[in-house]
């Protein structure tokens, strides 16, 4: 038997060619998902197996006893290659030392850490926004390209006085730099 077709009117579209349609576009957003799924799980395990970025340890209770960040250290240092290294100490509610002197257009390494609680570690208007967390130092690398000085505030919650945790970072001409810093650490809270 044959059945007697009616013609559709103009502009509507047969059930089957829309079922048809639909069924491409669900088979183009699942293989999109699993497609993402697939980078998110490879991500993952490489991850795991490979830790991002600079994970070294230190001991909060011990920081100024000996190593890296004893007060002696603390501040900017030129190292061999010209680069600077700018070391501090993150504290409720204050950064060790308060202002570092640094040179304009000169690599800059930050490294931080905390004795006590998380804290942030943020230059507005530059690169450089990292969280200080005990036992781990936090590396930042950056350059400032223009003279100029740049508060520094906490900006991850740390307690009751966190409003008040700022420090600066004093931004100078390489010529300057190199006639007003000393032999060993140059810091403008020493000034």
């Amino acid at each position: 038997m044959q059945q007697n077709l009616i013609p559709l009117p103009d502009g509507i579209v047969p059930a089957a060619v829309i079922a048809r349609t639909e069924k491409r576009w669900l088979l183009a957003m699942v293989s999109m998902l699993g497609f993402m799924m697939a980078i998110v799980v490879v991500s993952g395990i490489v991850s795991a197996s490979h830790p991002p970025s600079n994970v070294e340890t230190v001991d909060p209770t011990t920081l100024h006893l000996s190593g890296e960040f004893t007060e002696a250290n603390l501040g900017a240092i030129r190292e061999p290659d010209g680069s600077l290294t700018v070391r501090m100490v993150a504290d409720q509610y204050a950064f060790v030392p308060d202002c570092v002197e640094i040179a304009a257009g000169t690599p800059i390494t930050f490294r931080l850490t905390s004795i006590d609680v998380v804290h942030g570690f943020l230059l507005p208007a530059t690169n450089v926004n990292t969280m200080v967390v005990p036992g781990f130092v936090a590396e930042v690398r950056t350059r400032f390209d223009r003279p100029g000085i740049y508060r520094m505030p906490c900006n991850e919650f740390c307690g009751p006085g966190h409003h008040g945790m700022w420090a600066r970072v004093s931004v100078v001409p390489k010529e300057k730099f190199a006639s007003s810093a000393p032999a060993g650490r140059a810091s403008c809270a020493q000034q």
